[in-house]
């Protein structure tokens, strides 16, 4: 899945205040507070429908108490008020002021935008989400083993592998999933089996070599820990030459230490496996520098920020270091911008390149790596990565890409305008930029088998009634992000069994490259959404056109743990049939720091208004 920006768009205009000063008086005189005006937002109204400019909107002063029936409205283009009524016939987008004087003399000016639409027919329900069907899962070629007596049952449930354990046996091999028959050949492995425990347990993963009449492996990792935070446990074996294996994850009784027997497997818990990825690696490259950087001066190293945000950059000890003196007082992540100019190096299409740098921040940040043109930014950008980095934590950041297009004027561009929870300012130091050329024969491939009803690889993926599934951070190896998705009673459950640190390294999606979610042109579309939570959570939702990033709909939800239904309605009708994705998007430093959550949406609904 290709990763792309994704922006908040918070607002559709920006509140102003313009304050008009009095005549100058003397000291001993009392003071005049200006007045303020409360209620005004954007709003949304039909042509041919009737809109109170009034309702809600109060003013008030001090000195002057109630100033609301001196409020005036203007509006570019020009509207025709009544009693603080009007009825647009024109669809399009009005800019109303709202203005009041109060008796001193001070006005002051509050701007919102009217947006008219096309009349439309009755609303009609376009498309209502069933997740009352329960889905038959595929299992990957993974299967259940539990040895005769043993009180062990493992089953695909809520999205994941699941062994519920009263006694783990005799022995490692007591209770196993197991794959057989994989294909290999020359070359390296990598099993990483992303898994979490009830109560602490220990795990052994085998890779038998099915090619022998005696048994034989191609390689074990023994003695791992599973913890009741879900994290990767690995296995790394090579081959040389074509044939077959059989791994195991075997999960029955472990004693790493027989002078230590308490040391072992437990007994009544539960295992929980929710994806097992397998990197198969061909050939060998080299990395050549073609770049660095010493940071003898401030050539180079350039920082800009926006939003009400406050940088600078400067060298210090041989490196370059950016202080934040502030952060946005809205914007995003893309806010406060460092940037590493890559002098003299053009990125040519189709060739391999890597770059690593090393980063310490003095507060814990997030934010993202880009390598991008310098002056196109994302209209020319060639590698996309997360970045995570906690609070006095010295971190190497790495990064392999293949261009996908030429760039003559390449920049690392760090976008780290997002502060975590309760910071106000910070320092991040960058050393030990290098950025080079991959070339050699390497081909690495991965494969991911989940267990999830819904997305690519299940029944599912060309079904447009289940157009649903779920991106991982780690599915593309970044450091954090990992979840599953079921139907249950009638819900679609979204469990966050690792929140990762950026908005796109915990989505669900609804729509993607091969099921799009379509809607038809000559529309207003109203997304109805009804959800709760586990514990309270904040995620942004998109309606976005596939393929690129241009949102329809761009807003915020706050799920709590009470039931609330969310609607949101598009302003602009479509021109043709479209392809959409809808998203919700989760990761954040607040999301990291929640362990494991559960969404619960338990309706959708697509209400569609065709323009009469």
């Amino acid at each position: 899945m290709k990763k792309v920006r994704k922006k908040f768009m918070m607002g559709m205009f920006t509140l102003a205040f313009i304050v008009t000063a009095t005549s100058c008086s003397n000291s001993s005189e009392k003071k005049n507070t200006e007045p303020e005006i409360i209620g005004v937002s954007d709003k949304i109204v039909e042509a041919g429908s009737e809109f109170h400019v009034m309702e809600g909107i109060t003013a008030s002063d001090t000195e002057d108490g109630d100033l609301t029936s001196q409020i005036k409205i203007e509006s570019m283009p020009s509207l025709s008020f009544t009693n603080g009524k009007t009825i647009p016939e024109k669809a399009g987008s009005y800019e109303l002021t709202y203005s009041v004087t109060d008796k001193g003399g001070l006005t002051v000016e509050k701007y919102a935008t009217l947006t008219v639409t096309k009349q439309t027919s009755e609303a009609v329900i376009y498309k209502d989400f069933d997740f009352d069907t329960q889905h038959l899962v595929d299992n990957k070629g993974w299967n259940v083993k539990v040895a005769e007596g043993v009180l062990a049952k493992g089953e695909i449930k809520q999205g994941a592998y699941v062994f519920d354990i009263t006694s783990p046996g005799n022995g490692d091999g007591d209770i196993a999933l197991v794959k057989e028959r994989l294909p290999v050949k020359a070359a390296d492995y990598k099993v990483k089996v992303w898994v979490k425990s009830s109560a602490k347990t220990y795990a052994h993963i085998i890779a038998r070599n099915e090619g022998t009449e005696e048994w034989s492996t191609f390689g074990g990792a023994y003695n791992m820990v599973i913890e009741e935070e879900i994290t990767p446990l690995e296995l790394n074996f090579s081959v040389d030459k074509e044939g077959s294996t059989e791994l195991m994850i075997n999960l029955g009784k472990i004693t790493p230490n027989p002078d230590n027997p308490s040391d072992t497997t437990p007994e009544n818990f539960t295992v929980t496996i929710d994806k097992i990825e397998i990197i198969e690696a061909v050939g060998e490259e080299t990395q050549t520098p073609i770049f660095t950087n010493d940071f003898s001066s401030t050539d180079g190293i350039y920082v800009s920020a926006d939003d009400g945000a406050s940088a600078t950059a400067t060298i210090e000890n041989g490196a370059a270091k950016i202080d934040i003196i502030s952060y946005p007082t809205e914007g995003g992540v893309w806010s406060i911008k460092s940037e590493i100019d890559l002098l003299n190096v053009t990125i040519e299409a189709g060739k391999k390149y890597y770059y690593s740098f090393k980063i310490t921040s003095q507060n814990a940040q997030s934010g993202e790596c880009l390598i991008e043109s310098a002056t196109l930014y994302d209209k020319n950008r060639v590698d996309f990565n997360g970045l995570s980095i906690g609070a006095n934590e010295e971190k190497v950041v790495t990064g392999i890409f293949t261009a996908e297009n030429a760039i003559s004027d390449p920049i690392i561009r760090l976008q780290i305008g997002a502060p975590s929870d309760g910071i106000t300012a910070n320092s991040i130091v960058i050393d030990d930029v290098v950025f080079g050329k991959v070339e050699g024969d390497l081909d690495t491939t991965k494969t991911i088998d989940s267990f999830i009803a819904f997305g690519k690889g299940s029944d599912n993926a060309t079904n447009p009634d289940y157009p649903w599934t779920t991106y991982n951070g780690t599915d593309e190896d970044n450091e954090r992000g990992v979840g599953t998705i079921w139907t249950e009673n009638g819900s679609l459950f979204y469990r966050i069994d690792q929140g990762g640190t950026t908005d796109w390294h915990n989505k669900l999606i609804c729509g993607y490259n091969e099921n799009p979610l379509v809607l038809k042109s000559d529309s207003y579309y109203t997304v109805e959404i009804t959800a709760k939570a586990t514990k309270d959570i904040s995620c942004g939702f998109f309606l976005n056109v596939l393929g690129t990033w241009e949102p329809r709909l761009s807003e915020k939800l706050d799920i709590t743990t009470k039931e609330q239904t969310f609607s949101f309605t598009t302003t602009d009708p479509f021109v043709v049939d479209m392809n959409f994705e809808m998203l919700f998007q989760f990761g954040s430093e607040e999301t990291a720091g929640l362990g494991e959550v559960t969404i619960e949406i338990s309706d959708i609904k697509i209400l569609q208004k065709s323009i009469s």
